[in-house]
């Protein structure tokens, strides 16, 4: 009985000992995979800001929080991240079967349901706007358009979250 006691007291010191040092050795702020899913997030809404300022010559700080517009940020971000996890987990484990499965669920619903909840909303605005300034919804708040993406919005926002994640690898790469 003492022998099994020392041993589990053993077992539960190691581990107790490994989970603080890999704790320890790891944060936030060194996870890879999640530095690319935020920088190509901030890339992308970037983006936006200056082609909207390009396109209107004005500045829109919404650009850099709202959805919608060219590239797709939320394609950027977790194309980033599955990509990123292949790089430092492998392309042919779960965490990466999970993270492209997330990627393309994201992708899709951006080009489908978003989209077409957006070009609903553009109709329905349209409806409201054309009512008689007696009638309950006439002045009701617009709803918003922006909201999906179009195809060729998506597959930039994947494109550039996948070169983001390329180039996060080669400069760990470069900086080891």
């Amino acid at each position: 009985m003492d022998e099994m006691t020392a041993t589990s007291g053993t077992l539960i010191q190691n581990t107790s000992t490994s989970l603080s040092s890999s704790m320890s050795s790891s944060s936030i702020f060194t996870n890879y995979p999640l530095i690319c899913a935020v920088f190509a997030f901030a890339i992308a809404q970037s983006i936006k800001f200056f082609t909207s300022w390009y396109k209107e010559r004005r500045w829109d700080i919404k650009q850099l929080v709202g959805s919608g517009g060219m590239p797709s940020s939320h394609s950027a971000t977790v194309a980033a991240l599955a990509t990123a996890v292949g790089f430092q987990e492998g392309f042919g484990g779960a965490l990466f079967a999970i993270a492209l499965t997330l990627a393309c669920i994201v992708m899709y619903d951006a080009t489908g349901v978003r989209l077409q909840a957006g070009r609903q909303a553009e109709v329905l605005n349209q409806i409201v706007y054309e009512l008689p300034a007696e009638h309950p919804l006439a002045e009701s708040r617009p709803l918003r358009e922006l909201l999906g993406h179009t195809p060729p919005q998506v597959i930039a926002g994947g494109f550039l979250g996948i070169v983001t994640a390329a180039s996060g690898k080669l400069i760990t790469l470069a900086t080891s």
